[in-house]
C-alpha cells in the first residue's frame, strides 16, 4: 500500500500506512523503540521543536479528567540544532519517514530553521505547529516562509482557529493540513486547589474534530490532503476520520495508555490484520494477528495416507 499524504509533486511524502503518532506522543524516536514495531507505522512525527531551547512548564503538568486528561508541559526541548545533532543517527536508522514538528514563532526564526533542516536528509518533511490565537496574516506569513524549503510542508492548525485559517493556509503553500492541535482548557488541580490551563486530550473531542474534518474537506482545494488528529482510541475511530475525508490520522493519548494500540490501528488501516476464520478458537486468535502469524498457527495438513477420526 502506498499513500501520498502531501500535495502531489517532486517532493511529495508517500507512506505505507496512513497512521502515525501525533507530535509530542513518542518523543524523538528512541523512547518507544521497545514498545512499538515502528515499521508498521506510516511515519514518525517528533516532539515539538523550537529554534532555541525551551524549559518544562513549572507546577502541575497533568490533571485527570472524567474522560481524558489535561496536559501542560511547556513543550520542553533542547532547541533545533541540538535535536538534530542528538537524533540524526536515530532517524537514519528508522524504517519509516521522520516528520519534524517545528513550532512556528516568527518569520526570521523560520528562516533560521530552514537553513538547518534543508540539509538534513534524515528529515523527510516538516510539520509546522501554529500557536493558538494566531492571526490569519501572521499564519500566512509563517507558512509562506516555511514553504520555501524543498521538503514537504504540513501545517497543524490550532483547534479554535481552524475554520478561518484552513483555506488561507491551504492557499499559502502548504502540502497538507493537520486538523487539529488539541483544544485548550482549564481544570482545577485537586492537590493544590489551583486552576491549571493546558491542552485537553480524550475521546470526547473526536466527534467535534470529525465534524470539522468533514466540513473543511468540502471547503478547501481537493489537492490539499487533510490529516486528522484528536480522540482516536481504536481502529474504528481512525476509519471514521478516513470516511470523513482525511487521507491519514495521527494518534496521541491512546498511545500513552496502550502503546500497542497505535500499532494496532496502523496494522488495521494498513491492511496487515488477518481476517479471523469463523471457526477459530479463542486461543488461536488475537486482535493484532497478522497474516504471517495466522499462517504459522494453521495446523499442518494430514500427510497422504494418514487416517483421521
Amino acid at each position: 500500500m502506498a499513500i501520498e499524504i502531501t500535495r502531489p509533486g517532486k517532493y511529495s511524502l508517500i507512506l505505507s500506512t496512513p497512521v502515525m503518532p501525533a507530535a509530542g506522543t513518542v518523543g524523538f524516536g528512541d523512547d518507544y523503540r521497545a514498545l512499538l514495531d515502528y515499521d508498521k507505522l506510516g511515519a514518525l512525527v517528533t516532539n515539538p521543536v523550537t529554534i532555541d531551547p525551551w524549559r518544562p512548564a513549572s507546577g502541575t503538568r497533568i490533571i485527570a479528567l472524567d474522560a481524558g486528561v489535561l496536559a501542560h508541559t511547556g513543550l520542553p526541548n533542547p532547541g533545533l540544532a541540538n535535536v538534530i545533532s542528538q537524533y540524526r543517527r536515530v532517524w537514519a536508522n528508522m524504517p519509516i519517514p521522520v516528520i519534524l514538528h517545528l513550532v512556528a514563532t516568527s518569520v526570521s526564526q523560520i528562516k533560521r530553521a530552514l537553513d538547518m533542516i534543508d540539509d538534513v536528509d534524515e528529515i523527510a518533511a516538516v510539520e509546522l505547529g501554529l500557536r493558538d490565537d494566531i492571526s490569519e496574516r501572521e499564519a500566512v506569513a509563517l507558512v509562506e516562509a516555511a514553504s520555501r524549503m524543498e521538503k514537504p510542508l504540513l501545517a497543524r492548525l490550532p483547534f479554535y482557529e481552524a475554520s478561518q485559517l484552513a483555506l488561507p493556509i491551504a492557499e499559502a503553500g502548504v502540502d497538507a493540513l493537520v486538523l487539529t492541535a488539541a483544544p485548550r482548557g482549564t481544570a482545577r488541580d485537586e492537590h493544590t486547589g489551583r486552576l491549571v490551563s493546558g491542552r485537553v486530550y480524550g475521546p470526547l473531542i473526536k466527534p467535534i474534530i470529525l465534524r470539522l474534518v468533514g466540513r473543511l474537506r468540502r471547503e478547501i482545494p481537493a489537492d490539499i490532503p487533510v490529516i486528522a488528529a484528536g480522540g482516536i482510541h481504536s481502529p474504528q475511530d481512525a476509519r471514521d476520520y478516513i470516511d470523513a475525508g482525511a487521507i491519514a490520522v495521527q494518534v496521541d493519548t491512546a498511545t500513552w495508555a496502550q502503546p500497542k494500540m497505535l500499532e494496532r490501528i496502523a496494522r488495521d488501516l494498513g491492511g496487515w490484520i488477518a481476517t479471523r476464520q469463523k471457526d477459530a478458537l479463542s486461543d488461536e486468535w488475537n486482535p493484532d494477528m497478522g497474516h504471517t502469524e495466522a499462517i504459522e498457527r494453521r495446523p499442518d495438513p494430514p500427510s497422504p495416507g494418514s487416517k483421521t477420526k
